[in-house]
């Protein structure tokens, strides 16, 4: 008997035009020592149908229509919400995915710890503390003992994933849902992350039900796949049956968006736009203070035309070193040529009038681009700004950066909020390209993306470099993607450059055991052989 069954689930949303079904009489089950991984992009429903199950949606305007969900014999969607609080936290824990906006911070760790098992346990605090450093320890957490008195804020990202994952284990819950637990986590601590769940699940014999919307991060750990599109449940089966024999097109269309491969790189010899030469970019410094070495003695050269890949971990001084190279940041010592020119010297105007040549595709879009500025706005500010297109002539200049992004000119005057990542992230490259620059600094540009608008995007920045003749320094935690759209790549660690080669050389013959390490952790290796 399965630990939990569920059939035909329904969850319908009001909205200004009517009501929109979420999740249209899906069915599944999950049993207790395995992992169902629910897949597909954003929108699909994979997290709106777990939320339901435990009575997390808004009603109104949510509400399920139809269905059950056995856990153990017992109909969660019949139960009230008294029922429902004594379930959660304790026989069903959750693990959510941005830990950052889950976590109070006002709270410190131990006492969230703590928390739900004197609420669920009965225990006295003393003994909930212990139990709390124990799971610490467990989850991989160093001296549990020092940190467990410690804020949120004051953790990384996959430290504060550890800090999620001991909440939800704390009761010792029989199903875990972990939905979207790795999503812009670095390859080596997503590695740790899969690894932890994987081996808790085993430990525990608890059932785990993985949302995701990548197939290459459930290939290594998910023993039932359940695939959804646009709220509907088009294929489910075993992993040899979902990467081997996938029936559906939409599978197919997850599985072929998946990086893989390396670029086929170009013998033609180039000239060298940037040449950067020992640079250092410290922080922190003065008052005896021993300087945060962001970027310590890096030098490389960027061909003409050329895309080079920049890897590691976060904190490993990446966007620092992209930064710096269009004076975004100050920078300690060392010289960047552009073109010939140093641009550490320049100032004022001419600062100005070369980062027309230069420009930046941040992380986040949604940060990135004004919100009270319409996408119009937003392209047309730099081509004014730069005098690339007067008053009278700026509306087809905008309408000529919609169309090379791949955005419907009827798009033009609706504003951030209004679109998907996907459609952000383009506004803000065709921003990028507004002033017709030379080089790109595109810094982590579709790491939170869907695997599928993910692949579009990176298509489309590698046509609009051959368009534009763009030279390009594309910024990365991801090997997989960087193999896919770099001609070179450089290998960062702790601020210096450990190894650099194609693609190609660096997957099949690592230098360095940092390399090394990268490369093991990328998930679903054998996918992108």
């Amino acid at each position: 008997m399965a630990l939990l069954s569920v059939r035909d689930l329904q969850v319908d949303f009001t909205t200004r035009n009517g009501r929109v079904t979420a999740v249209n009489k899906i069915s599944f089950d999950v049993e207790s020592g395995k992992i169902t991984a629910i897949i597909g992009e954003s929108g699909s429903g994979k997290s709106v149908a777990c939320y339901s199950l435990l009575g997390l949606l808004p009603s109104p305007p949510a509400s399920v229509e139809c269905g059950t969900a056995l856990f153990e014999g017992r109909d969660l969607l019949a139960m009230s919400e008294a029922q429902l609080r004594e379930i959660r936290g304790r026989d069903i824990a959750m693990i959510f995915q941005d830990p950052m906006t889950c976590l109070n911070p006002y709270m410190t760790v131990g006492d969230q710890l703590v928390e739900p098992l004197v609420y669920h346990g009965k225990v006295s605090k003393a003994v909930a503390r212990e139990r709390a450093l124990e799971l610490l320890g467990e989850v991989g957490m160093r001296e549990p003992a020092a940190t467990i008195d410690q804020y949120p804020h004051q953790f990384s990202g996959g430290m504060r994933q550890r800090v999620m994952i001991a909440m939800a284990l704390i009761n010792e819950p029989k199903l875990l849902i972990a939905d979207e637990p790795t999503t812009a986590l670095d390859v080596t601590i997503q590695a740790q992350i899969l690894k932890l769940v994987a081996e808790l699940q085993h430990k525990r014999n608890i059932g785990v039900i993985f949302i995701s919307h990548d197939l290459s991060v459930v290939a290594d750990i998910a023993d039932e796949i359940v695939v959804m599109e646009k709220g509907q449940l088009v294929e489910r089966g075993d992993r040899a049956a979902i990467f081997e024999r996938a029936q559906h097109p939409y599978t197919r269309k997850l599985l072929d968006a998946i990086p893989a491969g390396s670029k086929a790189v170009s013998s033609e010899a180039r000239d060298d736009l940037i040449t950067v030469s020992h640079l250092c970019t410290w922080f922190g410094q003065g008052r005896g203070r021993e300087p945060l070495r962001a970027v310590d003695d890096v030098s490389f050269t960027i061909q003409r035309g050329e895309v080079l890949g920049l890897v590691g971990e976060s904190g490993s001084g990446k966007s620092t070193i992209g930064r710096s190279l269009l004076r975004l940041v100050p920078i300690t010592s060392g010289e960047v040529l552009f073109d010939g020119t140093d641009v550490t010297a320049l100032e004022g105007v001419a600062l100005k009038q070369m980062r027309r040549r230069m420009q930046m595709i941040f992380q986040d879009p949604y940060a990135s681009l004004n919100p009270r500025m319409s996408v119009y706005d937003a392209l047309a500010e730099p081509l004014l700004l730069h005098g690339i297109e007067s008053r009278k002539t700026v509306e087809q200049g905008v309408l000529k950066l919609m169309d090379d992004v791949g955005l419907a000119r009827a798009f033009v005057r609706k504003y951030p909020h209004e679109f998907s990542g996907g459609q952000r992230q383009r506004i803000a490259i065709g921003r990028a390209l507004a002033t017709r620059p030379e080089f790109v600094v595109a810094d982590e540009p579709v790491s939170a993306l869907d695997v599928t608008i993910q692949a579009q995007i990176l298509d489309l920045m590698l046509e609009l470099g051959r368009e534009y003749g763009l030279t390009m320094l594309f910024v990365s935690h991801d090997l997989a993607v960087v193999r896919h759209i770099a001609d070179r790549i450089l290998v960062l660690y702790k601020g210096k450059v450990v190894e650099q080669g194609t693609g190609e050389a660096l997957f099949e013959r690592p230098q360095q055991e940092y390399t090394r390490q990268l490369l093991q952790s990328i998930p679903g290796r054998l996918l992108l052989a």
